[in-house]
């Protein structure tokens, strides 16, 4: 078994979020007009100015003084061939309910006062209490020296590293102010929110069943290939942000499409490309899209157009296939009354973060080919590895339409437990869904404090 990384999207939902990025102000607006997008980048799909991702000057597109930070290494994909949707997780999210009904009856764990940031190397009188914190949540040893001892050292701040990363938290090992929120959701909340997890899993019925399925589990950004009951490949992936979230969806993938066209909503076209294109023109060539006149009227002259004339109403516009285009080099066509699918990506780079509701409610998914080639392998002359390489180096537009189309489950699962290893993982509640699961005793939702890049980045 292969475990591989991932992420997607297509029209609907998520053509009118791609639209979104076309018009951007100030540093990353200006930037565009220089430098066109390629497939590892599109000025209207990232972290604007003021985001802890973006590192350059504003209104300057000159990266040589810009800092170069190394990408964190996420080891954010699952490691067990378990899948989500299993009766196999549901013993053990069952047995992770068990363990923290005995928490909760034994008195919980204790609150730790907020104020300032905690570290290695720091004397705090609040370190026993973490500590305790820590040990009946199981991320320290239940039987340990210096508990008492005021010191914050390198087995707690290992502690805290555990911690984090069985919360979807940059394991940084440092009580930051973010992270009070995240250790005082109370042992009752989290009982709480494991059991309406069982239930929303429960609730999605027979696709552990399915011979062959795609599970995307939002909350944790990744995705799951799973054939005969065991995960074939992982895949990181990109959801919506909190305005434009991604539905729960039960669908089927029927087809493939390779070097899609994008058509830009007339609300974005009205509002943010016409606009734009009044006062650059050379727009529309640069990142090429084409204006109709009307839905099947005659392709005009880009460099003839009068942006100012009130004929631009009845105007359509249609971006290209190709690296820059927004719904990258493949789709996955899965309808929906939601209006949302999978897709590829020209911003390869933000699935370097480890929280990435950036998308218009679409799914960008990381090594999109490698899925689709997995999708594929049933279909006569898709066999072999390789034909989605091929089709991708020929240039050629194909819609693949697949003789066995492959259901699809986008879920929202923000707590389970991992079977092989009994650990109970829980990740912020990006949407709102969990409701007073969640609410931690600082009053604050455990997600209040998002990465800023969560919050500032565009994306369709």
């Amino acid at each position: 078994m292969r475990l591989f990384g991932i992420l997607s999207a297509q029209r609907g939902l998520c053509q009118r979020a791609a639209a979104v990025m076309l018009v951007m102000s100030g540093a990353l607006a200006a930037a565009s007009a220089v430098t066109p997008a390629r497939a590892q980048g599109n000025w209207w799909d990232g972290p604007k100015t003021g985001s802890p991702s973006y590192t350059g000057t504003p209104g300057s597109d000159d990266t040589s003084e810009r800092p170069v930070r190394k990408p964190e290494v996420l080891e954010d994909l699952r490691p067990d061939s378990t899948p989500w949707c299993s009766d196999v997780m549901l013993d053990a999210i069952g047995g992770a309910i068990q363990r923290y009904e005995q928490i909760v009856a034994s008195g919980g764990w204790p609150l730790l006062p907020t104020g300032k940031m905690m570290r290695a190397g720091d004397e705090d009188q609040r370190v026993p209490v973490l500590r305790k914190r820590l040990r009946i949540s199981g991320d320290m040893p239940a039987k340990g020296q210096y508990y008492d001892s005021e010191t914050f050292d390198s087995e707690l701040e290992a502690a805290v590293k555990r911690f984090q990363l069985r919360h979807g938290v940059r394991p940084t090992g440092r009580i930051e102010q973010s992270m009070f929120a995240v250790v005082n959701v109370t042992a009752q909340q989290r009982l709480e929110q494991l059991k309406l997890n069982y239930d929303r899993l429960k609730a999605l019925g027979g696709c552990g069943s399915e011979e062959r399925y795609v599970f995307v589990n939002v909350p944790a950004f990744q995705l799951e290939a799973v054939e005969r009951r065991e995960v074939q490949q992982r895949h990181r992936i990109i959801g919506g942000r909190p305005e434009r979230q991604t539905p729960d969806v039960r669908a089927t993938i029927k087809a493939l499409n390779f070097f899609p066209f994008w058509r830009v909503p007339d609300s974005v076209a009205t509002l943010d490309l016409i606009p734009r294109l009044q006062k650059e023109p050379e727009y529309l060539e640069n990142e090429g899209i084409r204006v109709y006149n009307g839905y099947n009227g005659p392709e005009l002259d880009r460099k003839a157009v009068d942006w100012f004339s009130p004929a631009t109403a009845n105007y359509k516009f249609k971006q290209d296939p190709g690296d820059k285009n927004a719904l990258g080099l493949v789709r996955l066509d899965m309808s929906n009354e939601h209006g949302v699918y999978m897709h590829d990506t020209p911003m390869k780079k933000l699935f370097e973060q480890r929280s990435r509701p950036f998308s218009a409610g679409c799914v960008r998914v990381q090594d999109v080919f490698q899925l689709a080639e997995w999708l594929a392998r049933y279909e006569a002359g898709w066999e072999q590895p390789g034909q989605v390489r091929a089709v991708l180096d020929g240039g050629q537009a194909l819609d693949l339409n697949l003789t066995r189309p492959v259901p699809v489950y986008f879920a929202y699962l923000t707590a389970w437990a991992e079977p092989s290893t009994g650990r109970v993982e829980f990740r912020p509640d990006i949407y709102g869904r969990d409701g007073a699961a969640t609410r931690s005793a600082t009053g604050r939702d455990e997600n209040d404090a998002p990465p800023a890049a969560a919050a500032n980045a565009l994306a369709p």
